[in-house]
């Protein structure tokens, strides 16, 4: 069922983008068509530049955190990537916005993520697939 969860998860996180859309949060889509466009893109986005941005804030991660011993600091610099990837989307798309700029891609992007893992897990749709996996072609579970 590896593969078949793996693309159930587009509508899944789709319609999670319509909640977080509906929270007092900034975030706006125009319906689920732009809702199953932005989960595509994120997804699309996350795996073509998450290692580049990783590699891009490198050094000052590396500075503020200790080189990964404070714990906080790494968190705090995956919600930076996850909040640049998430306003990157919504300035590509243009049913996709950001009323009230970095706060909300800072809470959209973070909300997004939590409630995403929460339903996916429920629906026990979670696949165990890293982005990197999925680019050196290894076969889905």
């Amino acid at each position: 069922m590896g593969s078949l969860a793996w693309l159930l998860q587009w509508p899944v996180r789709a319609l999670v983008l319509l909640v977080v859309a509906w929270l007092p949060l900034g975030v706006e889509l125009d319906g689920f068509g732009s809702a199953l466009l932005a989960a595509v893109l994120i997804g699309l986005l996350g795996t073509l530049l998450v290692a580049p941005l990783k590699a891009l804030l490198a050094l000052p991660w590396a500075l503020t955190s200790l080189g990964g011993l404070i714990t906080p600091i790494s968190w705090l610099f995956n919600w930076l990537i996850a909040a640049i990837l998430f306003g990157l989307a919504a300035w590509l798309l243009p049913g996709f916005r950001l009323r009230r700029g970095l706060f909300s891609a800072v809470l959209g992007a973070v909300v997004y993520a939590v409630l995403s893992m929460v339903v996916l897990r429920w629906l026990g749709l979670e696949v165990d697939l890293t982005r990197a996996s999925l680019l050196m072609g290894l076969p889905l579970a």
